[in-house]
């Protein structure tokens, strides 16, 4: 499913927006005046950074290093002047688009919501993406002073080769793109002032009373002795050494590791800063870092990450010890043990402790009813989970009132995914599990939204996979953790109601290979039966991707980094249902996983040109037989019928989502 820039902001339905400071007028500086910035200060050197533009597609300036040129077109809401000057806008968009150049707007007044850019981009006909600088940070640093002036930036310098009204950007660009430097120019932007109030506060900020506890609040966590980040927040001196890349990270929106974009949903142990945070350790940065008075919180309190974040732990398992080459692929390994539970018990916590933490790139388990002859483990076989992990996200706690059930003997079978790093290493990781002391009143499961169909051409920088799962009965959904590869580039979450009505649930603008995690709701998300949960994914399969393997070659689902998934783990609860009283409702979720991988137009029925990937190719032969009233499309009914005659890949699927409970049930995650 493509997801129009701006059309996508129709469907949003009360979303909480960031705002920040007014604007107010402001004299503009010399570098505001249209003059070459070599007579005025030399090469104004410009800092990466990542921003939001108002459509939710995140951009990288320093990703941008292929174009000829990099235009910014500062924009504010309400601007008479730039509206009139908006066909000119478009006219560089689309006269050097083919010449390698990039056009953006960008909008650093803190002030004009998501919603509001949007409409004044329909009304004003802007036809470039407008960047939210919520924070000015961007803005600030630019230089800029009114809205209607257009920066040229050179990517092969990083520098600011031009700025003055759009009116003489045309001219400029001509310059640059010929090796010439650009003409200077006399005239002012005429736009809206634009103020930047935060930045005269800077000299008030406090390490000790105000950057020191941030960082405690938000950083440390990762960043202390033990920890799983490269430096510890230990001391003044550590932060200060390491405040340049603080600042960089900041701005690029790449720490802390949190990628959801806080402007829709609300999610439990959120790790994103709130703008005033940012506005704080940038500013104090960008201060030069001073000392200040008061004692160092960070030196007195000397934080050590613990052995087992969750305490002690009710039972440890120890994953087979496996030796990491130095160099290759790694095939996963599917190492099995015995399940030491001689009672089944229900699980309230896991955490994943990686033996070596730079080989391990993921855990997956799941207990089976008996150990494997071969002593190999079968994804097949799992009955649910005993934990599981990435880096960002090695634990899972569930609210007091949930749990799942581990059954007594069996099995517990392992995916364990090397990345070898250039040396020999031996892992041994283990997992801690947690025990509720007495039976949980509701039992929490999960489902997989999954696409293994994905064809990804070469050379593109935005490809769009989609897949959804729809639910037969009332559920309550706790928690989303969306997966993909080195090529993804972003990912949402949506729920279409039976209606058709849609909302956006989750929204990771970049999405990042390096750091993965679940996503918890605040309050959990109703979903009526009959509707659908949609994962979205978009892929950078370009150059312009520096993570990208090889941009040249077509990319289809694999388990290597250097192939792709489509993977978003759903975990929910029937609202029908307690641990008393179990409801196995998920024989009738597992089968519309198929039809959601499959259904790329979401209409609810499969054409022969939908069927793609090795399933796709299973059932192409069979079409006629499968579309039973000879109307042209598979219908739901039909392909359930039909996946009744693949009993092992029935019993996969369903396996995939619940463990067995006491007395024959199933539920879980």
């Amino acid at each position: 499913m493509t997801i129009t820039r701006y059309g996508i902001l129709a469907l949003l339905a009360s979303t909480a927006l960031v705002s920040g400071c007014a604007s107010d007028s402001t004299a503009p500086n010399a570098l505001a005046q249209g003059s070459p910035v070599s007579a005025v200060a030399g090469a104004q050197s410009v800092d990466n950074f990542m921003l939001v533009d108002a459509g939710m597609e995140a951009h990288e300036l320093y990703r941008k290093a292929h174009a000829s040129a990099v235009v910014l077109v500062v924009q504010a809401n309400g601007d008479a002047v730039l509206r009139g000057q908006a066909g000119a806008v478009n006219a560089l968009a689309s006269s050097y688009g083919a010449k390698g150049v990039e056009v953006l707007m960008l909008n650093s007044t803190g002030k004009d919501t998501r919603e509001a850019i949007i409409a004044e981009a329909e009304k004003a006909g802007y036809r470039a993406p407008v960047l939210m600088d919520s924070y000015q940070l961007v803005g600030e640093s630019l230089g800029v002073t009114r809205s209607g002036e257009a920066i040229v930036v050179n990517p092969k310098t990083w520098t600011i080769a031009w700025r003055g009204p759009v009116g003489g950007a045309a001219a400029a660009l001509d310059a640059l793109l010929a090796g010439q430097a650009a003409p200077a120019s006399v005239a002012v932007a005429q736009g809206t002032p634009i103020a930047f109030p935060s930045k005269a506060q800077a000299h008030k900020i406090s390490y000790a009373k105000d950057v020191a506890p941030i960082l405690e609040a938000k950083c440390v966590a990762c960043h202390q002795d033990g920890g799983i980040g490269p430096f510890a927040m230990s001391s003044y001196e550590m932060v200060k050494g390491f405040s340049p890349m603080i600042r960089e990270v900041i701005r690029t929106d790449r720490m802390p590791p949190y990628n959801a974009d806080p402007r829709v949903g609300r999610f439990k142990d959120d790790k994103n800063l709130s703008a005033a945070e940012i506005k704080t350790l940038v500013h104090w940065m960008e201060a030069g870092a001073p000392r200040g008075e008061g004692a160092d919180p960070l030196a007195i309190a000397r934080h050590v990450a613990p052995d087992w974040p969750l305490g002690k732990p009710d039972l440890v398992l120890n994953i087979p010890a496996y030796t990491v080459p130095a160099s290759g692929v790694v095939d996963y390994q599917r190492p099995a043990i015995a399940n030491p539970l001689t009672e089944g018990k229900w699980i309230k916590a896991t955490t994943v402790k990686p033996g070596d933490r730079q080989s391990v790139h993921h855990v997956l388990t799941g207990w089976m009813a008996e150990m494997p002859a071969n002593g190999q483990s079968s994804e097949t076989r799992w009955r649910g989970s005993v934990g599981g992990y990435a880096v960002g996200s090695e634990s899972t706690v569930f609210d007091k009132t949930v749990g799942t059930f581990l059954p007594a003997g069996g099995a517990i079978g392992f995916q364990m995914h090397y990345t070898p790093y250039g040396k020999e290493a031996t892992d041994n990781s283990q997992i801690g599990v947690y025990f509720h002391d007495t039976q949980p009143e509701l039992v929490m499961r999960s489902v997989v939204v999954i696409d293994t169909s994905i064809s990804i051409p070469p050379n593109t920088a935005r490809h769009t996979e989609t897949a959804y799962v729809e639910f037969p009965n009332d559920a309550l959904l706790y928690a989303a953790f969306p997966h993909a590869h080195y090529r993804a580039y972003s990912s949402d979450l949506w729920i279409q109601y039976p209606d058709g009505r849609k909302k956006l649930l989750l929204t990771l603008p970049r999405y990042d290979f390096n750091w993965q995690r679940s996503y918890d709701f605040a309050e959990p998300v109703k979903i009526p039966a009959g509707s659908r949960i949609i994962a979205n994914y978009v892929y950078d399969n370009s150059r312009q991707n520096p993570a990208n393997p090889d941009p040249t070659i077509k990319v289809t689902w694999g388990e290597q980094s250097h192939e792709e998934m489509l993977f978003t783990n759903l975990q929910f609860r029937w609202v029908d249902e307690t641990s008393a009283k179990q409801v196995n409702s998920d024989a009738r979720l597992a089968p519309t996983r198929l039809m959601g991988m499959m259904d790329d137009n979401l209409d609810g029925r499969l054409q022969k040109a939908e069927l793609k990937g090795n399933m796709g190719n299973m059932i192409s032969p069979f079409f006629a037989r499968i579309d039973a009233d000879s109307d042209g499309s598979i219908d739901k009914a039909e392909l359930a019928k039909a996946q009744a005659l693949l009993p092992g890949r029935r019993r996969g699927a369903e396996a995939a989502n619940a463990p067995t409970q006491p007395k024959g049930t199933s539920g879980g995650r």
